[in-house]
């Protein structure tokens, strides 16, 4: 779940934050919740959406690769009634704790939470010193491992595709150098070495190591592709008329998200270049607008809103299609960063 913040301080500058579910009314209105229904939290976090979600009577399956997650979830777990059920496990599994009848609902809030930001060992935010971690799960490559390790030209394209960074290839060329002498460490070893780099103007509103961070914990986690992976198995387990809600926060999991209902509208393809392709059932049918933002009131009372996108499908009859990650047109970032000696 993403980190939804208060206050005056924002992901950006690793200040404090507090839990605020985004888009909440907007969400809970998207799932057409009524008693009964079952609905998968696929991102639990905090519990913000499945607080709601149980609170108009539905059924919650909560889902969380953080194990901390579901640790403190326990107590909303034993005041629910047998109606909220958690479960350790990457959002891209989801099919697989789904009941054989099928979902009313899945509904995924992408990102890092705002207690991982919140704990310094948890090594998220530039502003807190802390080990150069970002794994969710607390396994596999981490952070330093990357910086580490990772070629000079594989940092220069995690950096410029995950984290849009116009200096990409220059703090890459100050890490191998950096690393050479002194491997990095800490989260102020990085941060402090990007601040040199690319030191931060007047004008910028972000600290100079948003970017770096923001595609290492993307990279890391394999964000982009848990994703994919989770619309594929939504559309294998929702039921006909089951919906299908997706809050991002960034472009490429907009993207992402935008791409696949499209690619499921069932409209046919081609260019006055080109041989119309045959047209395919529509797998999910729009619900409302094609993509809701956070209003301005909501973005003032929660700065991390301001980014928030919401889209929304609705599940038809039509059987799923072959998982396809060619339609998102995503580099294969999976080859990268080999972590050799």
């Amino acid at each position: 779940m993403v980190a939804d913040q208060g206050g005056g301080s924002t992901e950006a500058d690793g200040g404090p934050v507090r839990h605020i579910p985004v888009l909440l009314p907007e969400v809970l209105a998207s799932l057409d919740l009524a008693p009964g229904k079952v609905i998968l939290d696929g991102t639990f976090g905090a519990g913000g959406y499945s607080s709601a979600i149980l609170a108009a009577g539905a059924d919650v399956i909560g889902l969380d690769r953080d194990p901390q997650a579901i640790a403190g979830g326990q107590a909303l777990v034993a005041s629910s009634g047998g109606h909220l059920t958690l479960i350790h496990s990457r959002f891209s599994e989801l099919a697989r704790h789904a009941p054989d009848e099928g979902l009313d609902g899945v509904v995924l809030d992408i990102g890092v939470s705002s207690m991982q930001i919140d704990e310094a060992d948890r090594g998220f935010s530039f502003q807190k010193k802390g080990p150069l971690d970002m794994r969710m799960s607390a396994d596999g490559v981490s952070a330093a491992d990357v910086v580490n390790r990772a070629k000079v030209s594989d940092l220069t394209r995690i950096f410029g595709f995950l984290g849009e960074e116009p200096q990409s290839g220059r703090i890459a060329r100050a890490i191998e150098k950096r690393r050479a002498e002194e491997p990095f460490v800490t989260t102020r070893d990085l941060a402090g070495l990007i601040e040199i780099v690319t030191p931060r103007k007047a004008k910028d509103k972000i600290h100079p190591a948003t970017r770096v961070f923001q595609a290492l914990r993307i990279f890391v986690n394999d964000e982009l592709g848990e994703l994919a992976q989770a619309l594929f198995a939504a559309e294998r387990v929702l039921k006909p008329g089951g919906r299908l809600t997706v809050v991002t926060f960034h472009s490429l999991e907009d993207r992402i998200v935008k791409k696949f209902f499209q690619d499921r509208s069932g409209k046919a393809s081609g260019s006055r270049h080109m041989p119309v392709v045959h047209e395919r059932a529509a797998t999910f049918a729009p619900v409302g607008k094609p993509m809701v933002a956070a209003s301005e009131e909501e973005a003032l009372r929660n700065p991390r809103a301001r980014s928030a996108k919401m889209r929304v499908g609705l599940r038809t009859e039509a059987p799923p299609e072959a998982d396809d990650v060619s339609i998102f047109d995503l580099p294969n970032l999976a080859s990268l960063g080999k972590m050799g000696a």
